[in-house]
């Protein structure tokens, strides 16, 4: 292991090169006060210390711990949470660059866990891969300050693209090809960013990962209950003077207040239509077809995407009660939400790219370890993309012990997804994929 100076504009970062792999971590890629648009970092004379993780926002335990396992725990927390992290081969000359949005429900999650570290994808598919990390919650996706000044998170994943434009070159990476790809809440940031008009440029192809894309994009009114609950829960206290646990306490008081509104409750906080950087609901279809000329997508689910949140749903913990009967309605259950939220959804989303005049090519994952309790379920794939050795070993979707991983598979997912963002969906040989 070496130390290795990397000039970034006229930055000196210092990063690690080990067993012919560059790494830098925990750069600032932008910076923002307390319910503020970000700024890009501008280039200093100091020394950044790339060595470290960075920090995740501010968060509370993620609902799918039970299947993935701690997430960030190893992290420190800060609301100056805007830092990305860059994976690059030693000899890296001009190479497709990846840029990955973690997933979370936009409450929980950072792209500095070892959970993404994605080396692997790096070594064998001749990338570099940048891994994001940007607001959450109510510090990202709830401005109670300025209601005028919504979607700080996605404002934040603009700028770490920005920075990607302008800085990754001196890491071997094409600002020229870039894909963008995430999952859950990361593949439904990659939506999003596509509805941006700024982002035009930014990159030209993106995988999204089983994002929530039943789900409605119109929450305008919801974001106007959740912003009445959590200043409710301030009890007066000015947001600005807020403490982190006091709005972390209003973060849940939101969420409270989000469950009547259906389907929306499930991710309560996102992207909200109509508020800069997004368009309008009318622009909706003029700017799908706008993007559809630009990037090339791969879209896709996993066989059992539904089943982590029926579980984890007190009415269907109720109908384990009634045994055999009960476990088989909670799985038809299951199936009917991965079919409507999950699975149709990207389907569409694909025959809407191909109409449009894109390319696009869709996926399933069907794999999951032997006596694994969810199934091919949400996140399974991930642990055959990305992490550290052995980051996946606590993560109870993996079964009991040994938590194994079919690296053959693995192999199989990295090279496409590799060769996606080198070749974009020509690259894929189909355009329909079954893993597993």
């Amino acid at each position: 292991m070496a130390a290795k100076r990397i000039d970034i504009g006229g930055t000196t970062l210092q990063a690690i090169e080990n067993d012919g792999m560059v790494v830098a971590r925990g750069i600032p890629y932008a910076r923002a006060d307390r319910f503020a648009d970000p700024e890009v970092v501008s280039p200093g004379a100091e020394v950044i210390d790339g060595t470290e993780r960075g920090p995740a926002c501010p968060q509370l335990p993620s609902r799918l711990q039970p299947v993935t396992g701690p997430v960030v725990d190893c992290l420190p927390v800060s609301e100056q949470c805007q830092v990305l992290s860059v994976f690059a081969p030693a000899d890296a000359e001009r190479l497709p660059v990846m840029v990955w949005f973690h997933g979370g429900a936009y409450v929980s999650g950072g792209g500095e866990s070892p959970k993404y570290d994605p080396l692997a994808l790096v070594a064998e598919g001749r990338v570099v891969v940048v891994t994001v990390t940007y607001r959450l919650g109510i510090f990202g996706y709830l401005n109670i300050h300025d209601p005028h000044t919504q979607n700080l998170g996605l404002r934040d994943q603009i700028c770490a693209l920005q920075w990607v434009r302008d800085n990754v070159s001196a890491f071997g990476g094409d600002p020229q090809r870039v894909t963008v790809f995430g999952q859950s809440a990361g593949g439904d940031s990659v939506m999003s960013l596509m509805l941006c008009p700024e982002t035009a440029g930014l990159f030209t192809r993106a995988i999204l990962q089983s994002a929530p894309l039943g789900l409605p994009r119109e929450r305008s009114a919801l974001a106007a209950a959740m912003t009445n609950a959590a200043l409710a829960s301030l009890a007066g206290v000015p947001a600005m003077e807020a403490d982190i646990q006091q709005l972390l306490e209003a973060q849940v008081a939101a969420l409270v207040a989000a469950q009547p509104f259906g389907r929306l409750g499930m991710m309560a906080y996102a992207p909200i239509l109509g508020h800069a950087p997004l368009v309008s609901a009318e622009q909706f279809e003029p700017q799908i077809a706008d993007a559809a000329r630009r990037v090339e997508i791969l879209v896709g689910y996993t066989r059992d995407d539904g089943r982590p949140f029926v579980s984890m749903d007190p009415r269907g913990a109720r109908l384990q009660r009634f045994g055999p009967l009960g476990t088989a309605l909670a799985a038809v259950i299951a199936r009917n939400l991965t079919r409507t939220e999950f699975g149709r959804p990207a389907i569409d989303l694909a025959q809407t790219w191909q109409r449009a005049g894109g390319r696009s090519a869709t996926f399933r994952v069907d794999w999951a370890p032997p006596r694994a309790p969810l199934g091919a379920c949400h996140c399974i794939e991930l642990p055959l993309l990305l992490g550290a050795v052995g980051a996946w070993t606590d993560a109870p979707m993996l079964g009991p012990e040994p938590r194994t991983v079919d690296e053959n598979l693995g192999r199989q997912m990295r090279f496409l997804w590799a060769g996606f963002a080198h070749d974009g969906v020509a690259a894929l040989g189909q355009r329909q994929l079954v893993f597993g």
